[in-house]
C-alpha cells in the first residue's frame, strides 16, 4: 500500500518516543512495570490530538452509525477508520446502517442509537420538536449543495434562475435547504421559479432537457455530467452563504452519562477524515471493499468524486462548527418558515470534542 510503510515507520518512533521521555521510566527505572502502567494511565487520560489514537476501553462498544446515503465512495474516511483500526484503537465497533437522513436523526434523538451522519438544518429542525439531538463534529466544512445546468441555460449567477425549471429530489432535506438559501442570496423566493420533484435523477433530467436546471451535490451529479460530454455551469451554494453541513450527531443523554465514547467517536472519525485526505489512493482502493461495483465503475469519474470530496471537508481545524454558519442556518429556515422562534444554539452544537 502507498505510503504504508512511511506510517509504520512512523508509529515505531513515536512509540519509542513515548518510552524515552515517560515520567515514570525516567525517575522509577528500577520499578520499569509501574513506571510504564503510569505513564499508560497518564496517556489514556489526555485529550487526543486529530489525527492521533485514542485509549479504548477493555470491550468494544458496538456502535451502528446511520449514514444517510447508500454505500459510496465518499464515505471513504469511514471504510478507511474501519479499515485501518482508528474505530478498534478507540474501543469501537462500528458497523454501517445506510438508512435515510431522518431516520438517523430520530434513532438518535430517542436513544436507540448514539450517533448518525446529519446535515446541520435536520439538527435545528429536530431541536425546534423538542428532539435532544446534538452536533458534536462537522465533515463537511462547504455546504455540497448546488444547481448545475447546461451552458446553454446561461445560468451564471443566482438570479439567473428566476422563471427557471428547476428539477430537485424533493421538497425536504438538504437539497431543497440548499436552494432555497441559494435563491433567497438573489433575493428570489420559491414563487419565482417552478420546482419539479424528479427523485434523484438529476443526471437523467437534465441529460433529456426535462429541466432548465437540476439541484446537485457538487461532489456528484456534475462530475457525472461533465463524464457524459455535457457542458455545464454549476453555482454552489457555499460560494454564496456559509451553512451548517454534514457532521457527527449524538444525543443530550449520551454527551451527559458517555463523554468518553463521544470523544473516542470524534477523534476516530477525524482520524479517518485526515487519513482520507492525504492518502486518497490507498483511500480509493478500501472503498472498493465497502461499496459493491465500485471497482467496476468508471474509475476516473469516482476517483473524481473523492478528490472533490475531500476539498470539501478541508479546515485548520478538522471538525470544527463555525458558528456563523449556524446562524446562518438558523436564518434560512426562519424564512423558509420551518422555524417559528429562534433557538439556542449553543445547545444544537458544540466543539468541545475538536481538538
Amino acid at each position: 500500500m502507498a505510503g504504508s510503510s512511511e506510517r509504520i515507520n512512523h508509529k515505531q518512533t513515536i512509540n519509542r518516543l513515548i518510552i524515552i521521555v515517560s515520567p515514570g521510566f525516567v525517575m522509577l527505572k528500577k520499578f520499569l512495570l509501574m513506571g510504564l502502567l503510569s505513564a499508560a494511565l497518564l496517556l489514556g487520560g489526555c485529550a487526543p490530538a486529530s489525527g492521533t489514537p485514542v485509549s479504548s476501553p477493555e470491550a468494544p462498544t458496538s456502535v451502528r452509525l446511520p449514514m444517510g446515503y447508500i454505500p459510496d465512495v465518499q464515505f471513504a474516511p469511514f471504510y478507511a477508520a474501519v479499515e485501518e483500526g482508528f474505530f478498534r484503537d478507540a474501543g469501537i465497533d462500528l458497523t454501517f446502517d445506510y438508512s435515510f437522513e431522518t431516520d438517523g436523526v430520530a434513532l438518535v434523538a430517542s436513544g436507540e442509537l448514539p450517533f448518525a451522519l446529519v446535515s446541520g438544518e435536520q439538527v435545528l429542525l429536530a431541536r425546534a420538536q423538542g428532539l435532544p439531538v446534538v452536533y458534536v463534529a462537522a465533515w463537511y466544512q462547504d455546504y455540497p449543495v448546488a444547481v448545475s445546468a447546461k451552458t446553454e441555460q446561461q445560468i451564471h449567477s443566482p438570479a439567473d434562475l428566476a422563471g427557471k425549471r428547476i428539477g430537485i429530489p424533493g421538497l425536504f432535506g438538504a437539497s431543497y435547504i440548499g436552494l432555497r438559501a441559494l435563491i433567497a442570496s438573489a433575493g428570489l423566493s420559491e414563487s419565482d421559479v417552478t420546482l419539479d420533484a424528479i427523485g434523484y435523477n438529476q443526471v437523467e433530467a437534465l441529460a433529456l432537457d426535462q429541466v432548465d436546471a437540476v439541484v446537485v451535490y457538487t461532489n456528484n451529479e456534475p462530475i457525472q455530467l461533465a463524464a457524459q460530454g455535457y457542458d455545464i455551469t454549476t453555482l454552489p451554494v457555499s460560494d454564496y452563504v456559509k451553512l451548517a453541513s454534514n457532521g457527527l450527531v449524538t444525543n443530550e443523554k449520551t454527551l451527559q452519562e458517555n463523554p468518553e465514547l463521544v470523544q473516542h467517536m470524534v477523534s476516530a472519525m477525524l482520524r479517518g477524515v485526515r487519513f482520507a485526505s492525504t492518502y486518497p489512493d490507498e483511500v480509493f482502493e478500501i472503498s472498493k471493499s465497502f461499496v459493491e461495483n465500485l471497482a467496476q465503475a468508471d474509475q476516473e469519474t469516482q476517483r473524481q468524486i473523492l478528490d472533490v470530496s475531500i476539498q470539501l471537508w478541508q479546515a485548520d481545524r478538522l471538525g470544527y462548527s463555525d458558528p456563523a454558519a449556524w446562524e446562518n442556518m438558523q436564518q434560512v429556515l426562519t424564512g423558509m418558515g420551518l422555524l417559528s422562534e429562534p433557538l439556542d444554539l449553543t445547545k444544537a452544537y458544540t466543539n468541545d470534542f475538536i481538538p
